[in-house]
């Protein structure tokens, strides 16, 4: 295991591996295990949690972390993703990338000697799905018998839920318009590990039916970055997809409903959703924070240096 590149790169007890090392560094969240180690940050896109919490995880654990912005290297533009890759391995420890396409964090990861984090692609985003799924053990203590609804667009992080669902054993059922349902790679993906694991994989149009008993409701923006002139469109036929308070009232009492932020309010949830009694968003956001320090302490592999 040497990158994070997609949640399948992780074995299940990899994945409750990493719960366990989140778990121990939020009791205790200063540390030195990585003195003297470097990160570079490329960014693509635009970031608030993603730059905030691998910047300040970094020097919690007591290292470094150097923000590239998009005009600083121009990646694949002014110099090729495999050069970038083979000056940067010379100079940091680890690498985090939030690029537009999957294929790029990819290059990153086969032309650099050290590990690579997929901190958003077009395709996946693990980071956020292992912070979500830190978020669900901490508030329900077991993926055990967990039913996670997932209302809106099949996009990237999506995707990762899905098949950390299919990982853990939890249940996972999304209810999206039709021509917006996932990749059809990932949807075999997930349904083969579910075979594995014994939990129901629904997709369907009907939104009560997903969030029917759920444990769970996710849900994240209609447009994504780089769809903006789909806006219009999106936003017309999403718009019985939002999760409001007669969605929530179709899943269990003790329900949580989940959101990746930025969040579009008005759309895709509420106010009276996202600031109720059932959100854990900002408990999401931040265990973005706990759940990336201990990807990046698992890639470096320092987790027997942690302090309990």
């Amino acid at each position: 295991m040497k990158d994070l590149i997609s949640i399948n790169d992780f074995s299940s007890q990899e994945l409750r591996d990493l719960f366990d090392i989140s778990m121990s560094l939020k009791a205790n969240p200063f540390n030195d295990i990585l003195s003297q180690r470097s990160m570079a940050m490329i960014f693509e896109k635009p970031s608030l949690r993603t730059r905030a919490t691998f910047e300040i995880g970094m020097t919690q654990l007591g290292g470094h972390a150097l923000y590239l912005q998009p005009q600083d290297i121009k990646l694949g533009e002014r110099e090729s993703v495999a050069d970038v890759a083979r000056n940067l391995e010379r100079w940091v420890d680890i690498i985090m990338a939030r690029t537009f396409l999957h294929q790029t964090i990819i290059d990153l990861a086969k032309n650099a000697s050290i590990p690579v984090i997929n901190a958003l692609s077009d395709i996946e985003h693990p980071c956020q799905a292992l912070a979500d799924f830190l978020t669900i053990l901490e508030h329900k203590k077991s993926f055990d018998g967990l039913k996670l609804a997932f209302v809106g667009d099949g996009n990237n992080v999506c995707h990762s839920l899905m098949i950390l669902s299919a990982k853990l054993g939890v249940s996972f059922s999304l209810a999206c318009p039709q021509g917006y349902e996932p990749m059809e790679q990932i949807v075999s993906l997930t349904q083969e590990l579910m075979n594995q694991t014994g939990a129901e994989f629904n997709i369907s149009e009907d939104v009560n039916d997903a969030v029917s008993g759920a444990d769970a409701i996710y849900t994240d923006v209609w447009v994504s970055m780089g769809q903006e002139t789909e806006t219009a469109d999106r936003k017309k036929l999403f718009a019985p997809y939002q999760v409001n308070s007669s969605v929530v009232s179709v899943a269990k009492s003790d329900v949580i409903v989940m959101h990746c932020l930025p969040a579009h309010r008005g759309e895709e949830i509420t106010d009276e959703v996202i600031d109720g009694p059932h959100s854990v968003v900002f408990d999401q956001a931040e265990n973005r924070l706990h759940a990336q320090k201990a990807v990046i302490i698992k890639l470096l592999k320092k987790e027997h240096l942690i302090k309990e």
